[in-house]
């Protein structure tokens, strides 16, 4: 299968990239960025292009299924506008292309909580996200929603490490829906998602999403 990775330079995008690229099921991995990617692979085609203005039907964009780990913060986006580009706009954009060039398969790395009916931003977001790509009628659509991701991210987000920390404690003690989600459990629920797609909307949800 060729498969399409959106947020490869992410935590959970680069767990997902060396997944992909590590399993003889995949034959291919498309991972647009906006930056050269560092990795070099024979499997591996990286276009870099400005995501505010996506090409219409790239010969690159013909993928059997995408796997969308792209995301961000309003403190990193820099504003709310920002924000929502990233996180919905974008995700969206390309979901439209590859289900136009023959995408059957979709697979979003979501958060707990996501509604589009939230008071909460970033989870109104979120799930504005989820309610737009179920409408494009992607055959098999995947959702995974985790709480609190763990790993060793490139930009620190200080109240996330805390947050990681207090809950790594405290992890035993907790129902496993309060637990820290580990980035490579994350990346490997939405690889399989993508692979082995099974037909009709599937949720993970966070306590599925625990080691």
């Amino acid at each position: 299968m060729r498969v399409m990775l959106l947020g490869a330079t992410g935590l959970v995008g680069g767990h997902a990239l060396s997944l992909l690229l590590a399993d003889p099921r995949c034959s291919a991995v498309v991972a647009p960025s906006r930056r050269p990617l560092p990795e070099q692979h024979a499997q591996l085609h990286n276009p870099v292009l400005a995501f505010d203005a996506l090409p219409d039907a790239p010969d690159w964009a013909r993928v059997d299924a995408v796997i969308c780990a792209l995301g961000s913060t309003i403190a990193q986006a820099g504003s709310r506008e920002a924000f929502h580009r990233i996180d919905h706009d974008y995700p969206l954009a390309f979901a439209r292309m590859a289900l136009a060039q023959g995408a059957e398969a979709f697979a979003l790395n979501s958060a707990a909580g996501a509604n589009p009916r939230s008071s909460i931003f970033y989870s109104r977001v979120k799930g504005e996200l989820e309610r737009d790509l179920r409408a494009l009628g992607f055959p098999s659509l995947t959702l995974v929603r985790p709480g609190l991701i763990g790993g060793e991210r490139q930009q620190v987000r200080r109240g996330e490490r805390f947050a990681l920390q207090v809950l790594g404690v405290l992890g035993p003690l907790l129902p496993r829906a309060w637990r820290v989600n580990p980035a490579p459990v994350i990346a490997r629920a939405l690889v399989e998602a993508a692979l082995a797609p099974q037909p009709g909307e599937h949720v993970v949800a966070s306590k599925g999403l625990v080691d």
